[in-house]
Formats: structure tokens, C-alpha cells, sequence
């Protein structure tokens, strides 16, 4: 089972502001804050290292990405704000599958909206990238791949068992709290029975990397003239579409069955919470909504 609330796999290779956002969310307020504040130099840290810009192209992306950091908090955190105060409340209470799901439903509707917003710089470093550095992208995404194949991919079946059960337990613990026995058992249950495919996934992923890759060069070939911003956007819309939405029917039903199974698990394993953990995770929500809430006063 791959389950948490607060993951939502938005491209986030090719928006890595969108993701870093996400995934400051779930690390503690102090580090919430600080890494926040520091987001923009962080997400182009992340992009530099795929992409290595050249002197030509930094200071645009630094400068895109603070603007999209300043956009960020005056137009998302006071959402963000409210969802968590949204959500301490309802964790308190039982939880239902449908629930669940318009949880992370809502979460991913957020981050595309943060990746289309980050389109039109995109678009305008896409038409300067030089073959070079599409080369090293590429490299770049064989490396990440590497590492994928080692988390996910372990060719002992119970290897990879284990270490999907270590994954879901250290994301509910984060919240939770440590779980009891009986917990843990129903949750490698859970695990044991989902129908998350991890070979599925990766030959997903693959597809989405060529998928950007092949975009980006068609747009390098193309004739000074023709490679502006415009087009470029428009291409990349595209790929974001179809990374949200993947044109291999097999995948989306396989998205939906998962999606529905995950947020049953979610409830399921919720449910058998106890008052202490609720009013723990609770407390951890407050702290995430308090940090939202002075990041938006702070103004960077």
C-alpha cells in the first residue's frame, strides 16, 4: 500500500517547487518554517543538479522561483491553513473511505494548480535547454531510477513486502504515533493485500521521463524562430496533463483500483486508532496549521 495524506506524486521532478512544498509539510514545524523560507534557493538546488543550468539560465530560475514562492503563500498557504484546521477536527472523529479520497483528491487538485502555475517559467528555461543538458536530465533520470529499483523494486518478494510495510508504518507513525501490535499486524495485512504493483509503476515512470525528454528535444530541434515560450508552455501542458492523467488506459484503471483501496485501508487503519494517537496526530496538525498561518503573516 502506498498511503498518506499529505502525498500527492505530482511530476515532481519537473516541478520541484510543487513537491518540495508537499514534502516540507510532513517534516516538523521548525523545519517547516525554515525550509519554507529557504524554499526557493532549495527547489533550485533540486533543478540545478537535473538540469545544470548555466550562468544564463540561474539567475532566471532563482528569480522564477522566488516569484513562484511569493505566489505560493499569498494564494495557497491561507488554503493550506484552512485544510489543516479542516482536517485536525475530522481526525478526531472515526473516518470513512469516501473521506479519505476527497482528501487526497483535494491535495492533488492543490499541487497541479501549483505546477501550472509554474508553467510559464518553465516554458521560458525549456526553449534555452541545450543538448547537453538534456543529456545530463537524462542521466540524471537513470541514476534516480538506480535508487528506485533499490527502494521498490528488491527481488526478494518479502524483502519488498517488508519494506512497503516499513513505509506505510513510518508514514501513519508520523501522524499516529507509535502503533501496538495489533496495529501493526493489521497493517501489514493491509499491505500484503494491496494491489499496488511497483513493476507497474516504474515502467510508468519510464514512460513519463521519455515522455519529458522526447517533448524537450523536439523543442530543441526546432528552428530558433519557432522555439518560443508559447509553444514550449503549450508542450509542457501536455506532459503535465498526461503525467495527471496517464493516456495508458491499463495505468488509469489501475490508478483507480488503488486509489479506492487506499483510501478503505486509510479508514480502516484510522479507525483503529486510539483516542491518545487521534488526539496526537490532532496536536501534529495544529502544528502544521500554526505554521502555515505564520508563514503567511511573516511575508517571506
Amino acid at each position: 500500500m502506498q498511503t498518506s495524506l499529505f502525498s500527492a506524486r505530482i511530476i515532481r521532478w519537473l516541478a520541484a517547487a510543487a513537491a518540495l512544498v508537499l514534502a516540507l509539510a510532513v517534516t516538523g514545524c521548525s523545519a517547516l518554517r525554515l525550509g519554507y523560507n529557504q524554499g526557493h534557493d532549495l527547489a533550485f538546488w533540486w533543478l540545478d543538479g537535473y538540469f545544470d543550468f548555466d550562468a544564463d539560465q540561474a539567475p532566471r530560475v532563482r528569480e522564477a522561483l522566488r516569484g513562484w514562492f511569493a505566489w505560493h503563500r499569498a494564494n495557497e498557504l491561507p488554503g493550506y491553513a484552512m485544510l489543516l484546521a479542516e482536517a485536525r477536527r475530522e481526525v478526531l472523529e472515526p473516518a470513512q473511505a469516501a473521506q479519505a479520497c476527497r482528501w487526497v483528491d483535494t491535495l492533488t487538485q492543490r499541487g497541479e494548480a501549483g505546477v501550472r502555475q509554474a508553467l510559464p517559467w518553465l516554458a521560458d528555461v525549456a526553449v534555452s535547454l541545450t543538448p547537453a543538458q538534456l543529456a545530463h536530465l537524462e542521466q540524471r533520470f537513470d541514476k534516480a531510477n538506480v535508487d528506485f529499483r533499490e527502494e521498490f523494486l528488491q527481488r526478494d518478494a518479502d524483502a519488498r513486502r517488508q519494506a512497503s510495510f516499513k513505509r506505510a508504518l513510518d508514514r501513519f507513525e508520523n501522524i499516529y504515533g507509535r502503533f501496538d501490535a495489533a496495529q501493526r499486524e493489521r497493517l501489514a495485512q493491509v499491505v500484503a493485500a494491496s494491489p499496488f504493483d511497483a513493476e507497474r509503476w516504474f515502467a510508468e515512470r519510464l514512460q513519463r521521463q521519455h515522455d519529458l525528454l522526447s517533448t524537450l528535444r523536439a523543442m530543441q530541434a526546432l528552428p530558433a524562430e519557432q522555439r518560443t515560450p508559447a509553444r514550449a508552455r503549450q508542450a509542457l501542458d501536455g506532459v503535465v496533463e498526461r503525467f495527471a492523467r496517464s493516456p495508458r488506459d491499463a495505468y488509469r484503471d489501475h490508478q483507480r483500483e488503488l486509489r479506492a483501496y487506499n483510501c478503505a485501508a486509510f479508514a480502516t487503519l484510522h479507525n483503529l486508532t486510539t483516542p491518545a494517537q487521534r488526539q496526537r496526530a490532532a496536536a501534529k496538525l495544529r502544528g502544521w496549521e500554526d505554521d502555515a498561518r505564520v508563514l503567511m503573516a511573516s511575508g517571506g
